[in-house]
């Protein structure tokens, strides 16, 4: 499609990203291709036929996993952000913020910026951090959750955020639905003490999911998902453009009972008790994550039944009529009344701070897809002897320059990503004859690729082992994975680890998962791997049948 840029932009919101509709530039956010943009507009409704649209760039995203790079600069997202927390109080109160991030991430890297971004003038009724993509990690033992969610904790106190501020600490997963009820719940008691709620936080955090999530849970009106379009969901990083919105129900005494009536009696079910369609959709969320749950509706609005109008002449044409140009009647879109929200409160979903020095923003969208991780991770373990080199695809590399005995290097990236083991000696002529190739697979396109991609650049770590089952840290490749490192106690590891110039290299102690190098099945022999083990996952509000 060609732009127009004689037509003036539309005043509608994209509702996939919120990005204003317009046909005049392609490069911009919100462009719809002028052929398209004029039949839309063109109807007696006008500009208000484009509502329900969504522009060229979401609909590639939602149809053909295609991104288009737009000219936005990472600013310009912050100015957004920054500038609907600033809008006047709602309500006699300020908005709740609900900070939404990666557990993978930590420590997550927009985190600290959040005060600045508030400033002193936003007088914020509370902050509500959220842990995402639990699902993805494996228990490595018992009392896991616990273990994150006092990192998250800790995170916030190393950012400034203690205190008044911060109202709660949560961990949940927005794909498979884990921990969002009791979100859920936690929300609807916030309502007395704040207004509108922000989803603030990173690309790629899951934002835009949980958005989605929300929108068809008991924290929404009961009429809203079929009158509000749902986000656009990508792995590409800053999808949201603008700001999308949902209204908030009213958690009145007789909705909050009937909502606990509903979990309660969700809670005696079994996994034998669900219906087919149900349990195939269960089965679906097991294989992506080891936590699942799922999320109902109590308020489900009673929906009429259709009225068939009958018209003859759209029945009967002659042979020489051809039935593709009879005219159709435009479907009409649910609108909210006037009354119907002229009091509400809602619920905000804001563009994605962009992280800087991440590896992703170096990567094309097919690279984007291998990296991120988007199904149960399934950590990789290897004993590595001083001498020895792993490579994680060509993004990240760790090379074990000095210890008196083999180390464990558990990796912990998405599962399409290769680990490959090679010696100090051969460990460059490597990287240069398979970087851009099959073997290392990221980045992908050969010489021309490697050409433009930075090189690796070195930073050497020291540590100190434990425990031959406990790792002492983590080596954290940018936004690659990590490599969790167990050694004997007392032993001395003298480390030096690669990623791409310009991204962050980060030493997290302590590690994520501790105990994660013994979720390994028996040594390979002849190699430096073990197998891999996959955990069990847990299901949540589900009554156990004593099977896991």
């Amino acid at each position: 499609g060609q732009p127009d840029s004689s037509v003036p932009p539309s005043g509608v919101s994209c509702s996939g990203c919120g990005a204003e509709l317009q046909c005049c530039d392609g490069a911009a956010p919100g462009f719809v291709p002028a052929e398209k943009y004029q039949s839309l507009s063109e109807g007696p409704a006008g500009a208000a036929g484009l509502r329900g649209a969504v522009c060229q760039r979401c609909w590639l995203l939602a149809h053909y996993g295609r991104a288009l790079r737009l000219q936005l600069p990472p600013e310009q997202h912050r100015l957004v952000v920054s500038a609907a927390l600033r809008r006047p109080p709602r309500h006699g109160r300020g908005p709740l913020l609900l900070y939404l991030l990666d557990v993978l991430e930590l420590p997550d890297p927009v985190l600290p910026q959040l005060p600045g971004l508030l400033g002193p003038d936003v007088p914020a009724a509370g902050l509500l951090v959220v842990g995402n993509k639990v699902d993805l990690l494996p228990a490595d033992s018992p009392g896991h959750l616990g273990r994150l969610r006092q990192q998250v904790a800790a995170a916030c106190a190393q950012a400034g955020l203690r205190g008044a501020p911060l109202v709660d600490v949560r961990l949940v997963s927005a794909k498979t639905g884990f921990g969002l009820e009791g979100l859920v719940s936690r929300l609807q008691r916030s309502w007395k003490c704040a207004g509108d709620v922000y989803l603030l936080g990173a690309t790629n955090s899951g934002k835009s999911t949980l958005f989605n999530t929300l929108l068809r849970s008991d924290y929404c009106k009961s009429r809203a998902p079929d009158a509000i379009d749902r986000a656009t969901v990508s792995p590409w990083p800053g999808t949201t453009l603008n700001l999308l919105k949902f209204p908030i129900i009213n958690p009145t005494c007789d909705r909050i009972f009937r909502r606990q009536e509903r979990l309660k009696e969700e809670a005696t079910k079994t996994e034998d008790q669900l219906s087919s369609e149900e349990r195939k959709y269960l089965n679906h969320l097991k294989k992506q994550g080891y936590l699942v749950g799922e999320v109902g509706r109590t308020f489900q609005r009673q929906k009429s039944s259709p009225v068939v109008d009958f018209d003859p002449d759209m029945l009967s044409y002659s042979i020489d009529e051809d039935p593709r140009h009879s005219p159709r009647k435009h479907e009409e879109r649910e609108e909210f009344t006037h009354n119907e929200v002229k009091d509400a409160r809602w619920c905000f979903d804001t563009p994605g701070i962009v992280k800087e020095n991440c590896v992703l923003n170096l990567l094309t969208e097919k690279e984007v897809k291998l990296v991120l991780p988007t199904c149960a991770i399934i950590p990789r373990t290897f004993i590595l002897k001083p001498g020895m080199v792993l490579f994680l695809a060509a993004l990240g590399r760790v090379d074990y320059l000095q210890g008196e005995k083999p180390a464990w290097f558990s990796v912990v990236a998405s599962n399409l990503l290769p680990v490959h083991i090679a010696t100090l000696s051969n460990a460059d002529a490597i990287y240069k004859k398979h970087a851009g190739q099959e073997l290392l697979k990221v980045p992908m396109g050969g010489e021309e690729r490697m050409k433009e991609f930075p090189p690796l650049v070195p930073q050497d770590i020291t540590l100190e082992g434990i425990g031959t089952t406990e790792a002492v840290a983590d080596i954290k490749l940018s936004s690659a994975g990590w490599v969790a490192v167990t050694a004997h106690a007392e032993e001395k590891l003298l480390l030096r680890a690669y990623t791409p110039k310009g991204t962050a290299l980060v030493v997290r102690e302590p590690p994520l998962l501790p105990y994660i190098s013994t979720i390994r099945g028996a040594r390979i022999a002849g190699t430096a791997a073990y197998r891999t083990k996959k955990p069990p996952s847990l299901v949540e509000n589900l009554k156990t049948t004593g099977r896991k």
